[in-house]
């Protein structure tokens, strides 16, 4: 088993270079990664998602690291692990994280192991008894409780959207759930640009259903999507 496998995690980084150099190494590690290059974009993610761990840069394009933080502790009450992430290394400014809701602390530059190990240690913390429900069509199995979903005994890595989007479906299975109801559960009252649900359910497809020989997910044309069987539609 590789060291993060099954963790979700958010990473908030504004230099592309070093999200793309980070976001490799964590995935080869087995970690399901989302990027967000500026605090905005990264508040809505953390607000909307589920995820393990959040590694968070400090300095951040329109909203940094300290308020982001301060923003998912106080009004979202989200107690997701957070690993504040920047070139500063005085006392005081970690402090100030701490103070802000941080959990842990890594001075750049930083040795990507040493990332890992503390994304590790965060979330086997963080992780509380949790009350499992195991949702199931044909061959699919989706835990609610480890996260983990299966087809034919294969598990598959799915986005934290992609999780949310086959657990609504699983959850109202056998009947049609429709664009607005999932873009509601997904991005509350001010969802993205319209091709985003689209292009998700695109990628939720390929792994949950392309691989296989029986369609599961399918498109009821004019109403949403279903998870089923057998279906005059897809």
């Amino acid at each position: 088993m590789q060291p993060l496998e099954k963790l979700n995690i958010l990473l908030v980084e504004d230099h592309h270079d070093l999200a793309e150099t980070v976001v490799d190494f964590l995935e080869s590690m087995g970690a399901v990664v989302d990027f967000a290059a500026d605090g905005m974009t990264g508040l809505h993610l953390a607000r909307q998602h589920r995820f393990d761990v959040i590694v968070l840069d400090l300095m951040l394009p329109g909203m940094d690291g300290y308020t982001l933080c301060r923003e998912i502790r106080e009004k979202d009450k989200n107690s997701t692990p957070v690993i504040m992430m920047t070139a500063r290394d005085e006392l005081g400014d970690k402090l100030q994280g701490f103070e802000y809701g941080a959990d842990d602390y890594v001075v750049k530059p930083f040795d990507l192991p040493e990332l890992v190990a503390r994304i590790k240690s965060l979330s086997r913390r963080h992780q509380g008894k949790v009350t499992n429900e195991v949702l199931t069509v044909a061959d699919l199995e989706l835990d609610t409780g480890t996260r983990e979903v299966k087809r034919a005994g294969e598990v598959l890595q799915l986005t934290p959207a992609g999780f949310q989007i086959l657990r609504i479906l699983l959850k109202k299975m056998p009947n049609v759930v429709t664009r607005e109801e999932i873009e509601s559960e997904l991005w509350g009252d001010d969802p993205p640009a319209s091709d985003t649900l689209r292009s998700q359910i695109y990628k939720l497809r390929k792994t949950v259903d392309k691989p296989f020989s029986i369609t599961l997910l399918h498109t009821v044309a004019g109403s949403g999507y279903r998870i089923a069987e057998a279906d005059g539609e897809t």
